[in-house]
């Protein structure tokens, strides 16, 4: 073997190990997004079909009282998904007290009724502290089995992924596509976001529930 030569072996090899750990990295975030496929869809499209309720997620509300412009965003899916009759209700899920001590339920409830929502036909989950947990609660505590999940589009793969893991039939629904930085943030966050929930989703497959009685 030349001396020329093995600088080139070593490029080739580090390429190579870069190669396989940027494909690793982004395995789970892959995955989600290809059992997403045909499922997800923006809110207006005529492919989204009937559902239980929407499940609209929970996001940052500002300090007096407003929801910030994604959690909005979210709730109006919701409601376009409600006036074309595809859900009967919706399911406002996140913290009722967030890191700032405010309730994201509340603000998503009144922005719903804002929208010409009627009371009976909001169910406010105040214990969705993570998707996991909303997926969860809708299933056990309202009994459904089949939602439309509505987040911004690179939540949606992921949120979708914990909604099946437990059981849901679940579709989403994405608001308009934002040009702004907290979206391409979003889309970096969703990487190792997915690798939590990838092993989250291991880890309670793999520890058994309670035995039947």
């Amino acid at each position: 073997m030349s001396e020329a030569s093995t600088p080139v072996r070593v490029a080739t090899a580090g390429a190579a190990s870069a190669v396989a750990l940027g494909a690793a990295l982004l395995a789970p975030q892959a995955y989600a997004r290809l059992t997403a496929f045909g499922s997800l869809h923006a809110a207006p499209s005529a492919s989204l079909r009937p559902a239980d309720a929407a499940l609209v997620l929970g996001a940052r509300v500002w300090e007096d009282g407003r929801p910030s412009l994604f959690l909005r965003q979210r709730v109006e899916a919701g409601v376009a998904l409600y006036e074309r009759g595809l859900v009967s209700r919706l399911v406002l899920t996140g913290a009722g007290e967030n890191r700032e001590g405010l309730d994201e339920t509340e603000a998503m409830e009144r922005t719903a009724r804002e929208l010409g929502v009627p009371a009976h036909a909001l169910d406010r989950d105040p214990h969705g502290h993570d998707t996991r947990a909303s997926a969860i609660n809708a299933r056990d505590n309202l009994g459904l089995s089949s939602v439309i999940v509505c987040s911004q589009e690179f939540h949606l793969p992921r949120a979708m992924w914990l909604c099946r893991s437990v059981g849901l039939t679940v579709q989403g629904a994405f608001p308009p596509v934002l040009n702004r930085p907290h979206t391409y943030f979003g889309y970096g966050r969703e990487i190792p976001a997915t690798w939590k929930a990838a092993l989250e989703i291991v880890r309670d497959t793999a520890v058994p529930g309670p035995a039947e009685p």
